[in-house]
């Protein structure tokens, strides 16, 4: 997994704004070829993941990845009458097709991909097929299908690797049919992609660029009650982005692109990353960029169809549920310095990242009785800042610590407010240690403490006075732990416990008693409902 913290390279998209993750998957011919993890929790939770990797010829190899979990045990710890967590049923399967072939410059992976899955929340006695479109109990269903493929094409030109050309396909299909109380909300999405690009230097390969050209295409039919709203998205865009590397201690990447789009129009989109080594295990890096995306507000926004707010959209002419996109430009700089502590390695980072919203979807939940949306021009502020510490106290005995400040301002029709529910202080801290026994650890131990402090909680005054709740939440802190014992490089057993400290959150849904009236509302949540949960495993593997 990669993380980009801030605008991300203009040659994946328009639309990063404050960072973009990547996660690679498995390769079918470095993986295991077998890999499997069993995993069972008090909570009622359990989990199976197999890979299943094979080497068809010499250039093809393949394999088959299956994950499968459920949920059906009921709990109400807090006795509210609801579900602490959803029953769930969930089957993943994916194959990966990989062509290797050094001689003639190709590579290519192939995935196909399906997922099911169902939940189930509500009451603990709702009966889904007794007591749908009925005031018996209050519940609801979320059942999700998705379908696609991947294909990646590559070629590097054997005499001159430093130039190489790369195609990407992407197809897929998103179904979610789903209720809540007396509320549906269904969608279907259709997604198509396909991306070419061109790598390669000039003059020599201190300079570097890559060329090329995406298109997307995006079809949404959305069924939120009784409303449709159905849209097409349509996107073409053609980027360059060039890399400066001085081979000493300066790296700058700059880029642009163009795209047209049958709804947001033509526009343009720049972005700036530079790194700089100034003395010994150092690195500064700075960066900026500009951001532009569709709002999707029900599939965004999904916790709104688990209360009785109305909902109400501020339609201003523009070309997505009446809104405009949203545009915004992010700054960001970072340094990290290496050092010894008593001839032990340490790391010390740190990041400040700004973001500031040219136009926005502002989600109001400031009014009890509904949820609106609207646009609002420079209206949200982000600043971000994070420092990490990382040291390893004793052979094999390793420390590591979080702080970051979130401060997040938005103009809320009632004036300027913290972003609710968003806490300003987070810290979190993990220590890990594993004995050594000839060349393979036998014992892992790892322990994660996280706290967070007050969240502002959207307003509920003008309620009646027993549906009242305080303008903040307390703070909150949980503890993680898990032991590992590995018997071998083939096979090893963990337990652990999730929430040691049995934190939980008092009365986390508003008026549960009378679910199908006004004040019911279960968008209120900002900590652990179940409280502490116990966990065991197993991983079993062969080389």
């Amino acid at each position: 997994i990669q993380i980009t913290k801030g605008a991300g390279s203009v040659v994946n998209s328009f639309e990063s704004i404050a960072g973009q993750i990547n996660a690679e998957l498995v390769k079918p011919s470095t993986d295991n070829k077998i890999f499997v993890n069993a995993f069972g929790a008090l909570g009622g939770r359990q989990e199976l993941n197999v890979h299943l990797n094979t080497k068809l010829t010499d250039t093809w190899s393949t394999g088959v990845y299956l994950h499968g979990n459920t949920r059906d045990k009921k709990n109400d710890r807090n006795e509210d009458g609801f579900l602490d967590n959803p029953l769930a049923k969930q089957i993943n399967f994916m194959n990966r097709w990989q062509y290797a072939n050094p001689k003639t410059g190709f590579v290519s992976f192939i995935s196909l991909n399906y997922l099911k899955d169902d939940k189930q929340v509500g009451q603990t006695g709702f009966v889904p097929n007794r007591d749908r479109g009925t005031t018996n109990f209050w519940g609801g269903e979320v059942d999700t299908q998705r379908a696609g493929f991947t294909a990646k094409l590559g070629y590097v030109t054997p005499s001159a690797p430093y130039q190489s050309i790369g195609i990407q396909v992407a197809g897929n299909r998103h179904e979610q049919n789903s209720y809540f109380g007396l509320r549906e909300y269904n969608i279907q999405h259709d997604s198509g992609y396909v991306s070419g690009i061109f790598n390669s230097i000039i003059g020599d390969s201190r300079h570097t660029f890559k060329t090329g050209i995406t298109a997307a295409y995006d079809d949404y039919k959305e069924l939120v009650e009784n409303t449709n709203y159905n849209r097409t998205e349509q996107s073409l865009g053609a980027f360059f982005e060039y890399s400066f590397d001085d081979l000493e201690n300066f790296t700058m990447t700059t880029g642009l692109r163009v795209d047209t789009h049958n709804l947001l129009g033509t526009f343009v989109t720049p972005r700036f990353h530079a790194r700089y080594t100034p003395w010994n295990k150092a690195a500064l890096r700075a960066s900026f960029g500009r951001g532009k995306r569709s709002a999707t507000i029900f599939t965004e926004n999904q916790s709104l169809f688990a209360t009785l707010r109305a909902i109400s959209i501020t339609d201003n002419g523009g070309p997505i549920y009446g809104l405009d996109p949203e545009i915004a430009w992010n700054y960001g700089v970072s340094f990290l310095q290496g050092f010894t502590v008593f001839d032990r390695k340490a790391e010390l980072s740190m990041d400040f990242y700004r973001t500031d919203f040219q136009n926005q979807v502002v989600v109001d939940w400031e009014d009890p009785n509904q949820i609106r949306f609207y646009n609002a021009q420079n209206a949200t502020t982000a600043n971000s800042l994070q420092v990490d510490l990382s040291y390893a106290i004793l052979e094999r005995l390793d420390f590591r610590t979080t702080y970051k400040y979130y401060d997040v301002q938005t103009d809320f029709a009632i004036g300027r407010l913290a972003k609710a529910l968003t806490p300003e202080h987070r810290f979190f801290a993990n220590l890990s240690y594993q004995t050594l026994l000839y060349k393979e650890a036998q014992w892992k131990f790892d322990a994660t403490y996280n706290w967070l402090s007050s969240q502002r909680l959207p307003s509920t005054q003008t309620n009646e006075a027993p549906y009242r709740l305080p303008q903040s939440t307390p703070s909150l802190g949980t503890l993680n732990a898990q032991i590992t014992k590995v018997f071998s490089s083939k096979f090893e057993i963990y337990v652990g416990a999730e929430n040691i400290t049995d934190q939980r959150q008092e009365n986390p849904i508003l008026d549960a008693q009378n679910p199908f009236g006004s004040n019911f509302d279960t968008t209120f949540v900002y900590g652990p409902i179940f409280g502490a949960n116990y966990y065991a495993g197993l991983r079993y593997k062969i080389n």
